[in-house]
């Protein structure tokens, strides 16, 4: 069997940056071997012609305002959440597009969010919303494109980026 696709949105290089180092500062080392990132689909297959087609029809659209609304406990870490119309309604689109090729995770309502601690225990995910919950100032990034990647069960093996016009 292939290694399932993963997409994501291709966040700004300061957003990259900052978020990039709040995933250094609290994501426990040994597991942070990611870059930040905002998942759009966990699982696709990567042969599917019409997952390619999407992805290059879309890099002819322009960047999409995120909302960096707040923070949330998401049980073993922290992510930021965001808020973006014109995101839901694209991946909405990509959804109807995929619907055959979708794994339960995927056919949900998209949760918008950037992870920047998991895999820790509740107390010290409960102790990190706290501190970072008390300076937390809503704040908007730009999305600039999409990246694919193979899942292989470790460190994510880069495939393509289609980026937005700017």
């Amino acid at each position: 069997m292939n290694k399932p696709m993963v997409v994501t949105l291709q966040l700004e290089e300061k957003a990259r940056q900052y978020f990039n180092e709040q995933r250094k500062a609290y994501f426990p080392a040994h597991l942070n071997y990611l870059e930040a990132h905002l998942t759009l689909f966990h699982a696709l297959p990567p042969d599917e012609k019409i997952i390619t087609q999407t992805l290059q029809a879309l890099s002819s659209r322009g960047t999409i305002r995120l909302n960096i609304t707040g923070l949330r406990n998401i049980g073993n870490g922290v992510a930021y959440t965001v808020a973006s119309d014109e995101l839901q309604i694209m991946h909405a689109s990509m959804q109807r597009d995929f619907e055959s090729f979708l794994i339960g995770k995927d056919r949900q309502k998209l949760w918008p969010h950037i992870t920047v601690q998991n895999k820790v225990t509740a107390f010290k995910a409960s102790k990190l919303l706290e501190q970072l919950i008390v300076k937390f100032v809503p704040f908007s990034i730009m999305a600039i494109g999409i990246s694919t990647f193979f899942y292989d069960g470790g460190p994510w093996i880069p495939v393509d980026d289609y980026k937005f016009k700017l």
